[in-house]
């Protein structure tokens, strides 16, 4: 059985793969800080969505999307979801 990175990294060898996942990185390295945010903070999705006015769904929602890349977060919905972790949102052009 294979893990995980074994996984990914036998799918990354694939070019048709590779070049969806480099289109999909911004929003996976997004996904990562936000999940990092949140496991630091020792929340559920439940409280963060509690901290942020809003249901677990729509949190569930919200970190899903970002794995996909069908949907794009506003910025106030991100500046709600770093505040409900104790972070501030800070954007960086590279």
């Amino acid at each position: 059985m294979l893990t995980h990175k074994q996984l990914v990294t036998r799918m990354l060898r694939k070019p048709a793969v590779r070049a969806e996942y480099r289109t999909l990185e911004p929003e996976f390295a997004l996904l990562d800080q936000l999940l990092k945010a949140r496991t630091r903070a020792g929340f559920s999705q439940a409280e963060v969505a509690r901290r942020m006015g809003t249901h677990a769904p729509a949190v569930a929602r919200l970190e899903a999307s970002l794995g996909s890349g069908k949907h794009s977060p506003s910025i106030a919905t991100l500046r709600k979801y770093a505040a409900a972790v104790g972070k501030k949102l800070i954007i960086r052009l590279g």
